[in-house]
């Protein structure tokens, strides 16, 4: 991998984990390449709690 694919890699992982606050973040692999990035993200709603 080159550095330039590494540190775009990188930058947007570091994006994602700023901004998640529950859920994971996967990497999907072919043929020994990182070629996307999925992000899941849960949204806990408090006012459920009462129910």
């Amino acid at each position: 991998m080159k550095s330039d694919e590494r540190e775009e890699i990188f930058a947007y992982l570091e994006k994602m984990l700023v901004t998640l606050k529950f859920g994971s973040i996967t990497l999907i692999v072919q043929d020994g390449k990182i070629v996307q990035l999925e992000k899941n993200e849960k949204v806990r709603l408090h006012s459920n709690k009462n129910r």
